[in-house]
């Protein structure tokens, strides 16, 4: 085999970077939900409360009050969805142990057709079911991540992606609100929508830059649905007035 055409063996520096960029991806994901959130439903309810009653106050009390609820909310949720994955996932694992258990032959014949879909025939198929079947803890592995689709959840750092969720929260929901600290109310609206809509449309851009996709669609996308949400909000808030 010549040098063109071997296989490159990764290093452990391969593997430690490749672990890092993961864990870019997980941290971004987390920042996005929780800044996101916050951003679009603290910019929702300032421009509601803003075509509704006009009155700074009201609007800072309202808006710090939810963003605080809002943000503890969102790292609940951020801790228990992981930790009801995690239950699943260990549902799964012991519900196929137990068919592995009572119904081999059958749960064999369903790892032969996983493979054979993919391609495999003959000794090699035969080799890789014997292969993943000689070994239970493999053989489950195996079966919950191909037939049932069904991931490991990673458990350690559930409390730091919490607080990222919330702390995220935070940040996002303050920036539609920091306008009225200091302007007029209907200024402060337009300062508010410009700072959330700018913000939206930087963590859209930078997500593209750090995944996939091309970073103007990716910040247009986010920016959308600020200002949709907002004009939806506003309608709400004038329909209140009116009637």
């Amino acid at each position: 085999m010549s040098k063109k055409t071997a296989l490159h063996r990764p290093t452990s520096a391969d593997l430690e970077e490749h672990k890092k960029l993961h864990q870019v991806g997980s941290r971004l994901h987390d920042v996005i939900l929780g800044g996101q959130d916050g951003i679009v439903n603290i910019l929702g309810l300032v421009l509601g409360l803003s075509a509704a009653s006009g009155q700074s106050k009201i609007i800072i009390a309202a808006a710090l009050s939810t963003t605080f609820a809002e943000s503890l909310s969102m790292a609940a949720v951020a801790y228990t969805s992981t930790v009801a994955s995690r239950d699943v996932y260990r549902g799964q694992i012991e519900r196929e142990e137990e068919h592995i258990r009572k119904f081999s032959d059958i749960e064999r014949e369903e790892i032969r057709q996983i493979y054979a879909a993919k391609g495999f025939v003959g000794k090699q198929l035969d080799e890789i079911v014997h292969k993943i079947t000689s070994d239970v803890n493999r053989w489950v592995g195996v079966m919950v991540a191909e037939e049932l689709k069904v991931a490991p959840v990673e458990e350690r750092g559930v409390i730091k992606t919490a607080f990222i969720v919330g702390l995220a929260a935070i940040v996002g929901s303050l920036i539609p609100v920091a306008p009225f600290f200091g302007l007029p109310v209907w200024v402060a609206v337009w300062a508010s929508i410009a700072l959330a809509g700018a913000s939206l449309f930087i963590v859209g851009a930078y997500k593209a830059t750090v995944t996939v996709g091309v970073w103007w669609k990716s910040g247009l996308q986010l920016l959308g649905i600020g200002l949709v949400t907002a004009l939806i909000s506003y309608e709400i808030g004038i329909y209140i007035v009116k009637y």
